[in-house]
């Protein structure tokens, strides 16, 4: 069986077998044993396998991200990319909060269906900012010890250092720090694996997390998930066909309409394949054949895009951690939602391009807000449809980035083709 299938299976025996025991015998005392002590034991094996790989994996992407930009076109080609970068990120994240706050998908749960879904959470959670008042938060992003803010699981902190020494090591031509990079390459390698690894016990998690969810909850956590995914959609949406069709036009100087007809082929390619990274190479031949994109321009967008600009995990992660939130009625003022959003859109920039990359660094942020990780179950039940949708949108915004960039860029490739023709006649 290919892994999603597998996780289907899991999703599916997990839910059915623990709606079954709810319906059968909720809340009798060998139930709450069996969930205590085995599926719900397996189920936090699996959360605290994934989070135990987020520090490094989220420190050697980003540094790894940095350093393989070229140096040479970081000005004036780096500035726009990232500055085009982080503002779609954020619409694509306050688009996210905006219909959570909204529509509240989370909400409806009772009291004692919260208290029973919260009980036996045993995953530590990182310290809450102390404040959250704007110089505070900008004071707090660089750390004064960050190996103390990778063990805390500041997040800001590690995010902001590991961007500072990716661009140090990337400015550094040293024999020493040429070999330190491969080092952190070998790191990222090793966590890519790891994570591979992990996921491919995700059936089992899931499948425990799941029963142990509604052995405890039963029918009435369902609507919630319902609601999650259509709220989920609904952003994607709209931020895929209002806010890049904007881009392309005014920014890109381009028909939307045949920008989507001529992005179909990379369209399709990552809904298929959930990656990011697995679609860069179709990506970089729709740029250049369809598109008519500078190809200097387009490969250095799209290569930094693929690892940098991932606009719907942004606006997942978001959505999210606001949806559990209201499933354990964990209150989050406009201050806290703030941090959500700036979070997200920095490990955006360091969310690995893979299948269900997003995935530790949700249970992360989780852990900042209390938010009870074992929620994740409920996302992770309908993740692989979600991931597919969200690549899908990382990789058109990569493209109408790479609109964006080239408008205005001249023609290297075309200019090195007339050159000898011109100097021949």
């Amino acid at each position: 069986m290919k892994q999603h299938q597998k996780m289907l299976l899991g999703i599916v025996i997990g839910t059915v077998a623990g709606i079954a025991a709810n319906l059968a015998a909720g809340g009798t005392p060998w139930l709450e044993w069996v969930v205590a002590n085995i599926t719900g034991l397996a189920g936090q094996l699996f959360l605290r396998l994934l989070l135990m790989l987020v520090v490094p994996l989220l420190f050697s992407a980003l540094v790894m991200g940095v350093c393989e930009l070229d140096l040479k076109q970081l000005g004036r080609l780096g500035l726009k990319t990232m500055g085009y970068t982080v503002v779609i990120s954020s619409i694509a994240v306050l688009i996210g909060l905006v219909l959570v706050n909204t529509l509240k998908p989370g909400v409806g749960l009772s009291d004692e269906a919260r208290a029973l879904a919260m009980k036996g959470t045993s995953v530590q959670a990182a310290p809450a900012p102390s404040s959250t008042s704007v110089p505070s938060l900008i004071a707090a992003m660089v750390p004064s010890n960050p190996l103390k803010a990778a063990a805390d699981g500041d997040m800001i902190a590690l995010i902001v250092f590991s961007l500072i020494f990716g661009l140090g090591l990337a400015l550094t031509d040293t024999p020493a720090a040429r070999h330190l990079r491969e080092t952190i390459q070998g790191l990222h390698d090793v966590m890519m694996k790891l994570i591979d690894g992990v996921l491919k016990l995700a059936p089992i998690g899931v499948a425990a997390l799941l029963f142990s969810m509604m052995a405890r909850l039963g029918m009435g956590v369902l609507m919630q998930v319902a609601s999650y995914v259509g709220v989920v959609l609904l952003a994607l949406g709209l931020h895929m066909f209002v806010v890049y069709s904007l881009s392309v036009r005014f920014l890109g100087g381009r028909n939307p309409v045949a920008f989507f007809r001529d992005c179909r082929l990379a369209i399709v390619t990552a809904f298929s394949t959930a990656s990011s990274s697995a679609t860069l190479p179709t990506a970089l031949k729709v740029a250049e054949e369809n598109l008519k994109l500078p190809r200097n321009v387009s490969r250095f967008v799209l290569t930094a895009g693929s690892a940098m600009n991932q606009n719907g995990t942004a606006l997942f992660e978001g959505v999210t951690v606001l949806f559990l939130a209201q499933v354990f009625g964990v209150q989050l003022s406009l201050p806290d939602q703030a941090v959500v959003m700036f979070i997200c859109v920095l490990a955006g920039i360091g969310t690995a391009g893979v299948p269900a990359g997003s995935i530790p660094v949700i249970a992360m942020i989780l852990g900042m807000f209390k938010i009870p990780p074992e929620g994740l179950a409920l996302v992770l039940g309908v993740d692989r449809f979600l991931d597919m949708c969200r690549t899908t949108l990382n990789v058109t915004g990569d493209l109408a980035a790479a609109v964006y960039v080239s408008r205005g860029e001249p023609n290297v490739d075309t200019e090195a083709e007339l050159e000898p023709r011109s100097s021949a006649s």
